[in-house]
């Protein structure tokens, strides 16, 4: 069986060569069939192909197990042109429409080139459950296609058999040992094997400890497996969080606190937003947070497309410290000018071994370590973000007198009149050598240096007609392969007036 793909076919039209329908994959009756069969499909996208293609595959009664391997070919493209990359997932007969949940069965876009599904077990990234008779879906996603085009071929094997045990889920529980109200550090941007990351759960939990995070978030590429085993890995010493990186052809973004199993669709573009905003809403319905992750990720497909105005939170710091990130703090600090403010967050994006986890990191303030509580500290802004936990950092103003303004924190307002002084005070520790930077709307308002000793007490007076806001940086005078310093700190602003 072989199909071509172009780009003048609607992204739910299937054909064949010579024209005729796809029918699907169909396998014998269970009573007809040996104990385990193979089919194979083979077909070709074009350049412009349609983003994703459904494999129909008829499944009968009586099947235990089912197992999918694809391969493509990678000719060698023209210079400055993507070469082939095709995507794979899995839906089971009950619905593939956009947003089925029920349908899920599970995503490893790239990364492997198969996967397994039965009812007690499945390959990371795919969602163990009976496999129901009816017809199943193969989604290929061809996320590039070069210019001589793709051929793939999947091969479809059913096992057939009793079912065996059903596979019980061990959840991480929602809340971890905490300090009661205070700053907790985490790390919410995160990959496992369960997607595209090389650490098990188990040895990202350990990272995580050694890092000293209290919090982490599990955010695998389009798929919530993980949530079903990181029980086994959290304890009274480290909160585990469920997500899901979004990951949509016109940028990522997480879903931070949803519920354990919860899968949150990708399947829209830029140009659909009220598809964005669809899921954005779905994330706020059961409680969650939405982040639009790593806006200038120069890879395809990842630069964020949505704009600002319908999210949570913006990633303005991803993973070691790069142009990137600069120009995504720049765009954050030009919204606080225009009056939008979106709260920012740092996370490590670890994928390989190499990656640290908890550079950087948000260190936000809570009621308690407890996801509702740590959810709504990032969602008020009550975050700053570090290189590492290394580094302290406190940031308050205050206005006149004993009697006026109640000091305020970062991420609060002090209120105070247009006229009220205000004193301004930045402590931070664990960063020796480095540069204190005071940012208004005007820009750098205030800088000091800090000694080799590694704290410093910087103060700063202004009055609120003066700065609607001050936040604060810390950055280490050596350059990377791409900025001319190092950002080491950055707080969300403290607000001022009325």
């Amino acid at each position: 069986m072989c199909e071509r793909h172009g780009a003048h076919l609607s992204r739910r039209t299937f054909f064949v060569a010579g024209g005729a329908a796809l029918v699907g994959t169909v396998f014998p009756a269970a009573a007809e069939a040996e104990a385990e069969e193979t089919r194979t499909v083979t077909g070709r996208f074009e350049p412009g192909a349609p983003d994703w293609y459904y494999l129909p595959v008829t499944v009968p009664a009586g099947v235990r197990e089912i197992e999918v391997r694809y391969r493509y070919d990678r000719p060698q493209p023209p210079p400055g042109l993507p070469g082939n990359a095709l995507d794979i997932g899995c839906f089971d007969p009950s619905g593939h429409d956009l947003g089925d949940h029920r349908g899920f069965r599970g995503w490893s876009g790239g990364f492997r080139d198969g996967f397994v599904i039965n009812a007690g077990d499945a390959t990371p990234g795919y969602l163990p459950g009976p496999i129901e008779p009816g017809t199943w879906h193969v989604i290929l996603g061809p996320y590039t296609v070069a210019p001589q085009g793709m051929n793939y071929a999947v091969d479809v094997t059913l096992r057939y058999g009793p079912s065996g045990p059903p596979h019980i889920p061990v959840p991480a529980p929602e809340r971890a040992r905490g300090r009661g109200r205070a700053w907790y550090r985490g790390d919410c941007h995160l990959h496992t094997m369960h997607s595209d990351g090389h650490r098990t759960p188990g040895q990202l939990a350990a990272a995580a400890r050694a890092a000293g995070l209290d919090f982490v978030a599990s955010t695998e590429h389009n798929t919530p497996s993980a949530g079903l085993r990181w029980g086994e890995h959290a304890g009274p010493d480290l909160l585990i969080i469920d997500g899901e990186e979004v990951t949509t052809r016109s940028g990522h973004w997480l879903a931070l606190g949803l519920p354990v199993g919860h899968w949150i669709d990708w399947r829209y573009r830029a140009e659909e937003p009220d598809r964005f905003r669809r899921f954005r809403d779905e994330v706020r319905a059961v409680g969650g947070l939405t982040v639009a992750a790593h806006p200038y990720c120069p890879y395809v497909g990842c630069s964020w497309g949505f704009g600002y105005r319908d999210v949570d939170l913006v990633e303005v710091w991803n993973g070691p410290w790069t142009a990137d990130d600069e120009h995504a703090v720049r765009t954050w600090h030009d919204l606080l000018c225009a009056g939008h403010w979106v709260p920012a967050m740092g996370n490590s994006d670890a994928h390989s071994e190499s990656d640290v986890v908890g550079l950087p990191q948000t260190v936000v303030f809570a009621d308690d370590l407890a996801t509702r509580s740590i959810l709504a500290g990032l969602r008020a802004g009550r975050a700053w973000l570090a290189e590492s936990s290394r580094v302290g950092l406190a940031l308050r103003a205050s206005g006149p007198g004993a009697h006026g303004a109640r000091p305020a924190g970062i991420g609060q307002r002090l209120r105070v009149g247009p006229g009220a002084p205000v004193d301004v005070v930045l402590e931070v520790s664990g960063a020796p050598g480095c540069e204190v930077r005071l940012i208004t709307p005007g820009g750098v308002a205030h800088s000091a240096a800090v000694p080799a000793s590694g704290s410093a007490v910087v103060r700063w007076s202004t009055r609120a007609r003066e700065a609607a806001w001050v936040r604060a940086e810390v950055r280490r005078p050596v350059p990377t392969d791409t900025t001319p310093d190092t950002m080491v700190a950055l707080t969300n602003p403290i607000f001022l007036g009325v």
